[in-house]
């Protein structure tokens, strides 16, 4: 079966990289058309989903994070028509120049040709995902959790009959819709057919693809994002970032999970740190120092376990450890951090300067919340993912993040001397 899918997307790509971007949006614009025609058949897929996964206990954020409604589905048909207004960044010229040899070279962006995603119980990843590849020209094969298989196979129904009646493959945009997980495993060897693997998911998902898969991965959204508070910073805007940060929207990749606070202020600013997470419901997990000044405060309070500094807790709660300075600091986040999205809270020039060229993550803050690392925030229209890598992407993945280049050449009648 996957077989077949991988020689479907492979000649899609070829198609897809030949559109004009008139040519694709205009597929996109009947996406989201059809997604609003079709709402009925999609939120019935997803009653049958919810009402699974509700019988299997699956938790109540999880359910929320699996529901669809007429509201959310208008929100991803409209996100689809916000992709249409993104440049494309395709048949972009880079660089380029007359060289010595009297060959004219250039560097051109290009799509990636056959993207695979893995996913979670995120239903709207399906969309987004496709929309994102095909405004790049490239065709996808996607993998969605087991929990909303039947909204990802009717989602994608949708956007193949969009494909079709565009003079469009419908193996552009393809799902496994088997919850076989063993299927996963030969995706992940697919090399002959798909040029990226995109995993997103928990660590577990990230390992077994960087472990496994025979294809380029690009892992990330895994967020044990930190903010320091140092002896300089003001407390009032320090808390109000530390409120964004966890309870704006606490499961997401780029909450903040541990704080690390200046010892020559703790004496102060704990208590006031302890007020407001307990207005905010927060429960905080502490350090050995930081509870003894946590204990009498209105928060709950519990002493931190190690492996705790290494996690996500995706919920209200907080880890809370004091150390000595900006070296401490540093340390302590090079040490469990998952180089996602870091914050140092200041008003010294010299320590905003020090955190920003030292701490080595994706997104490094200075008096702002962790939360704005995603594709919209940036400016980029939309991400297919947040990389926490090095190579080819990095930070959140737009639309550039799903092209490569090639080197073209021209000459009149040039050769090598």
């Amino acid at each position: 079966m996957l077989e077949q899918m991988g020689i479907a997307a492979k000649a899609a790509s070829y198609q897809l990289a030949l559109l004009s971007s008139r040519e694709k949006n205009q597929v996109l614009e009947k996406i989201a058309d059809y997604l609003e025609a079709q709402t009925e058949d999609i939120l019935s897929a997803n009653a049958q989903d919810l009402a699974e996964a509700r019988a299997n206990g699956l938790s109540e954020a999880m359910l929320d994070r699996l529901a669809l409604t007429p509201a959310r589905l208008k929100g991803i048909a409209d996100d689809v028509r916000q992709v249409c207004n993104l440049a494309d960044p395709v048949g972009q010229v880079i660089d380029g120049g007359l060289l010595d040899s009297g060959l004219r070279i250039e560097r051109r962006r290009v799509p990636l040709g056959v993207v695979g995603v893995i996913y979670e119980a995120r239903p709207n990843v399906t969309v987004d995902v496709a929309s994102l590849c095909l405004k790049t020209g490239n065709a996808a094969i996607l993998r969605g959790g087991k929990e909303t298989w039947r909204t990802n196979a009717a989602t994608v129904k949708v956007i193949q009959q969009a494909l079709e009646e565009c003079g469009l493959p419908a193996g552009a945009v393809q799902a496994i819709e088997s919850p076989d997980r063993a299927l996963v495993g030969e995706m992940l060897r697919m090399d002959k057919y798909i040029d990226m693997l995109i995993p997103r998911g928990g660590a577990g998902l990230h390992k077994l693809c960087r472990e496994q898969s025979t294809i380029p991965v690009i892992t990330g959204g895994i967020g044990v994002c930190h903010i320091y508070v140092d002896d300089s910073a003001e407390f009032a805007p320090a808390l109000k970032i530390i409120v964004n940060a966890k309870t704006q929207r606490p499961s997401t990749c780029n909450t903040v999970e541990t704080l690390l606070v200046h010892k020559g202020i703790a004496d102060t600013f704990l208590p006031a740190l302890s007020q407001q997470m307990a207005v905010s419901g927060v429960t905080l997990h502490a350090d050995e120092n930081a509870i003894a000044l946590l204990k009498d405060g209105p928060a709950q309070v519990v002493p931190v376990k190690a492996q705790e500094y290494d996690d996500e807790f995706l919920s209200l709660d907080l880890n809370v450890k004091l150390v000595d300075d900006l070296d401490g600091a540093i340390a302590h986040i090079r040490a469990h951090g998952t180089q996602h999205s870091d914050a140092i809270l200041t008003r010294t020039l010299r320590n905003a300067s020090r955190f920003i060229n030292e701490v080595d993550s994706s997104a490094v803050y200075v008096n702002a919340s962790t939360r704005f690392t995603d594709g919209g925030q940036f400016g980029l229209g939309a991400e297919v993912a947040v990389s926490t890598q090095k190579l080819h992407a990095r930070g959140p993945m737009g639309l550039e993040a799903l092209t490569t280049y090639k080197w073209i050449g021209f000459g009149d009648d040039t050769i090598r001397a």
